[in-house]
C-alpha cells in the first residue's frame, strides 16, 4: 500500500469540490498560492487552469485585474537589508502591472511595501508600508504582552502613493492620526512589535481611502483630501479583519477573520456587509458550528454580479461560494502546495472570480498596450 499522506489538506480533498452550475455565477476564478513563487492561476468552474502568469516575484501579498484588464501584483522582493520588515513572511517591494501575457508594463520599488497596494483610479499606486514607531510613542501603545517590543522598538504602517515612474507624491502615517490609548492591541496576547499591522486597502468612488488594521481590529475611512479619519469600526464587533471592499450599495464587505474575539470566548471566522451610516451588520456569513469556518490569517471575501459571495478562506487554499441565504454552490480547494516557513502549505492570500466579458478585456491587453 502506498504510505499515508502526511497532509491533512490533501487526504481532505483538492482541487473541485462542488459545483451548483445553475446557481453559481460563471466566470473565471484568479488566485495566486502564497507558497507557489509567482505563479497565478485563473480556473474555469470545473477547476481546470485555463491561464496562468509567471510572475518575476513570490507573492507579496495580492493581485487583481484592473478595470482596463491588466493584472496587478503585488511582488515580494528579496533583500539582504537590516530593515525589521525584510524579515517578516508579509513582506512586499515592488507592484507591478502586467498583460494577459506576463508582460511587465511598469513597476515600482519600495522597501517598506508590505501586504497590499493598488491602482487608484488617477492612475498613480497606493502602498500599505511600515516604518519605526517614534521612541516617544512606544510606551503609550496600550494593549499586547509587555516585553514583546523588537528590540525595545515597535512598528506602524503608513501609505505612500506614487506615480508609476516611482516619485512620491503623497503619504498618510497612522501615529499621525491614530490614538495610541484608544486604538490599543486588540489581543492581550499579540506581540508588541508592531502596532496597527495594516492588511488591506480600497479605494471609494469619491476618491477617500479605506484602510484595515489586523493589529487594532480596526477598520478606518480617509478623507483623500484633508488626511483625516472620517468613518471608524472597531472591536467589537471586528477581529483581526482583511481586506475591506466597498459595494455598489454603499456597504463595506469584510473577511472577519476572529482570532481574538472581545464579545466571544470561541475563535471563529465570519464573512460581514456593513452599513456605514449605522455600523450594523447587515448581512453575514458564518457555519452554524462557527468553529468549522476559521482563518486566523489572510483572506477575503468578493460580492458577485449575481448576489452571491466568493469567500477565500486563505489559510486552508479554500475557495467557494454561497448565496445570500448562506448555501454553498461552488468548492474549490487550492492543489498548488509550496513549502513554507512552517512546512507544505497551498494558502491563498485573496482570490477573485471574473466573467467572461472581464476575462475577454484581459485577454485583448496582449494586443492593445
Amino acid at each position: 500500500m502506498p504510505p499515508v499522506e502526511q497532509i491533512k489538506a490533501k487526504r481532505a480533498g483538492i482541487g473541485l469540490r462542488a459545483c451548483d452550475r445553475g446557481r453559481a455565477f460563471p466566470g473565471f476564478t484568479l488566485f495566486a498560492p502564497q507558497s507557489g513563487g509567482g505563479k497565478v492561476y485563473l480556473i474555469d468552474l470545473d477547476g481546470n487552469a485555463v491561464h496562468t502568469w509567471q510572475m518575476p516575484y513570490a507573492p507579496g501579498n495580492s493581485g487583481y485585474l484592473t478595470e482596463r484588464g491588466t493584472y496587478f501584483y503585488n511582488g515580494k522582493t528579496v533583500e539582504n537589508s537590516a530593515r525589521y520588515i525584510s524579515r517578516q513572511p508579509w513582506k512586499g517591494g515592488a507592484a507591478l502591472e502586467a498583460d494577459w501575457s506576463g508582460r511587465i508594463l511598469w513597476e515600482v520599488r519600495h522597501p517598506d511595501h508590505h501586504h497590499d497596494g493598488i491602482r487608484l483610479r488617477n492612475g498613480n499606486v497606493l502602498l500599505i508600508c511600515l516604518a519605526q514607531l517614534p521612541d516617544y510613542l512606544v510606551s503609550q501603545v496600550k494593549g499586547g504582552l509587555p516585553g514583546t517590543e523588537h528590540d525595545g522598538k515597535m512598528y506602524a504602517d503608513y501609505l505612500v502613493e506614487m506615480t508609476t515612474d516611482g516619485q512620491v507624491v503623497w503619504d498618510w502615517r497612522t501615529w499621525e492620526h491614530l490614538d495610541p490609548v484608544i486604538d490599543r492591541i486588540a489581543a492581550v496576547q499579540d506581540q508588541r512589535e508592531a502596532w496597527t499591522h495594516a492588511n488591506g486597502l480600497a479605494e471609494l468612488t469619491n476618491g477617500d481611502i479605506v484602510v484595515s488594521f489586523r493589529n487594532i481590529s480596526t477598520v478606518i475611512i480617509i478623507d483623500r483630501r484633508t488626511g483625516e479619519i472620517i468613518w471608524k469600526l472597531g472591536a467589537p464587533p471586528l477581529s483581526g479583519q482583511h481586506a475591506p471592499t466597498p459595494l455598489p450599495n454603499g456597504n463595506l464587505l469584510l473577511f472577519d477573520n476572529g482570532p481574538h474575539r472581545l464579545d466571544h470566548s470561541m475563535t471563529f471566522s465570519r464573512v460581514i456587509e456593513v452599513e456605514l451610516a449605522s455600523k450594523r451588520i447587515v448581512w453575514k456569513y458564518q457555519e452554524r458550528r462557527e468553529y468549522e469556518f476559521y482563518s486566523p490569517r489572510i483572506s477575503n471575501a468578493q460580492r458577485l454580479p449575481n448576489g452571491n459571495t466568493l469567500i477565500c478562506e486563505g489559510d486552508f487554499g479554500r475557495l467557494f461560494e454561497v448565496t445570500v441565504d448562506g448555501e454553498l454552490v461552488w468548492e474549490f480547494v487550492n492543489p498548488y502546495f509550496g513549502q513554507g516557513p512552517t512546512g507544505q502549505n497551498n494558502r491563498v492570500f485573496r482570490a477573485y472570480r471574473y466573467s467572461a466579458e472581464e476575462i475577454g478585456r484581459a485577454k485583448a491587453t496582449a494586443v492593445a498596450l
